[in-house]
């Protein structure tokens, strides 16, 4: 067995964490798509008029954050009594019971954590299929929960038909960079968030300052900059978490798409049903139920 020593396994040690953190022809064009979406995000953002466009997507990521309270509610035996989106881009979780140092930081911090992951799969096309379908499973709960907020339904009903639309779109490309767009769209928010909500004003019915008062040792500015740096690990962690597992190039994953949960008229179509229009009929069986 060949000996190293420290200093040459140090040098072998970075040159393999820089080999694979140096990406591939496809993975620039997803950094580049990704870099797209972060200025075209922080324009629409600022512009009256055209911040319309990204408004669903806004709604989509507070959505996240109550749903990042809701599943930490039930993981510490909370009831949920009900999840609340309104109009004007805020939410409110209802729960009695559960751990509240957890719940309450599990807004901001899931929110970011599920954005972080949907970026990191929006590297690879089978991995958006995959994040498409958990998302559909937390869609169904979040649905449960807001059976009585038209708004929710209206946000999640119209996201399944996007997610649908794009799995069938040129062999589920358009699904990969649809999920990298909420990936990017869902950590910006979060970051925006923060700093809006905790480290440039005090809102004294944020989740920081609730979670200050619980826990008295840290005024709410501090607990949203440490947040805040969490948030800024996260979105780094997806961008190279999709650099170091997702190394398929282009056609590679064309390849590999046509054989998991193809999309109608693709080269694997044949082999295995189209899941889309199975999730399709979940929804609308859930509904019909919900609404009978």
């Amino acid at each position: 067995m060949p000996y190293l020593d420290d200093q040459t396994f140090s040098l072998h040690t970075r040159s393999s964490v820089g080999a694979q953190l140096t990406p591939t022809a496809t993975q620039r064009t997803t950094l580049i798509v990704a870099g797209c979406y972060v200025i075209v995000i922080a324009i629409l953002w600022h512009v009256p008029v055209l911040s319309w466009i990204i408004y669903p997507f806004k709604l989509l990521t507070v959505g996240f954050h109550e749903m990042s309270h809701a599943i930490t509610g039930v993981l510490t035996c909370a009831t949920i009594h009900s999840v609340e989106l309104d109009p004007d881009e805020g939410g409110e979780t209802r729960m009695s019971g559960g751990i509240s140092w957890i719940t309450l930081p599990a807004g901001y911090l899931g929110s970011s954590l599920i954005g972080a992951c949907l970026i990191a799969c929006g590297f690879d096309t089978n991995a958006s299929k995959i994040a498409c379908l958990v998302l559909g499973v937390f869609f169904l709960f979040t649905l449960w929960w807001a059976r009585r907020n038209w708004l929710t339904w209206l946000l999640i009903l119209g996201m399944s038909g996007l997610i649908v639309l794009f799995w069938l779109v040129a062999d589920s490309v358009a699904l990969r960079f649809f999920v990298l767009f909420v990936g990017v769209m869902s950590d910006l928010y979060v970051l925006w968030d923060v700093i809006d909500d905790t480290v440039a004003r005090k809102v004294n019915s944020s989740d920081a300052s609730a979670f200050a008062r619980i826990c008295g040792c840290f005024p709410s500015q501090v607990w949203g900059v440490i947040w805040l740096i969490i948030a800024f690990i996260f979105f780094a962690a997806g961008v190279m978490v999709g650099l170091v597992v997702f190394k398929e190039s282009s056609s590679e994953q064309k390849s590999e798409a046509a054989k998991f949960l193809p999309a109608p008229g693709s080269s694997g179509a044949m082999v295995s049903a189209p899941l889309p229009g199975v999730l399709v009929m979940i929804v609308a069986a859930l509904t019909w139920e919900l609404l009978s």
